[in-house]
């Protein structure tokens, strides 16, 4: 089971695996409201790599981003939940709105969005090819995200 760091615990960790010659991986976003489509998008990172770190956007960074009444889920409880997930390494909070001064700090060797970024410029891209990371698009498991899970769940009959 993975483990909730700090960022300067997760750099450390980065730097032990780096010195094992192992392949470190990054991905980040809101994980609010758990789902199969996160899983697999997690599966499918961890795959290209040895380990697997997860930011997870802060409460309040989730809040300007998403918009009022999110997170869901309060940022502690869902880097516990990603933590536990097998293709999980280590999770981490993060209060920023992009994940450019956590990938500075972590430098992993791959670092990976979601499919909707071949359309949209990743603003998190000229921080990782600065270093030298290379950036991977994954596309999601189609019909599975928290907005239409929301959705679903405000139809629901009271």
């Amino acid at each position: 089971m993975g483990q909730v760091l700090t960022l300067d615990d997760a750099v450390r960790r980065r730097e032990a695996l780096r010195a094992e010659g192992r392949q470190v991986v990054f991905t980040n976003g809101h994980f609010d409201l758990l789902h199969v489509g996160h899983l697999d998008y997690l599966e499918k990172a961890r795959a290209l790599g040895d380990a697997l770190f997860v930011g997870i956007n802060g409460d309040a960074s989730t809040a300007r981003l998403k918009g009022p009444g999110r997170p869901l889920v309060p940022a502690a409880e869902r880097a516990r939940l990603l933590a536990a997930l097998k293709p999980v390494t280590a999770s981490l909070i993060f209060e920023e709105d992009t994940a450019d001064a956590v990938l500075r700090a972590l430098q992993p060797d791959i670092y990976v969005k979601g499919g909707d970024y071949h359309t949209t410029p990743l603003p998190e891209r000229s921080t990782v090819e600065a270093y030298g990371g290379k950036v991977v698009l994954i596309d999601y498991l189609p019909d599975h995200s928290t907005t239409a899970l929301i959705r679903k769940i405000k139809a629901l009959p009271e």
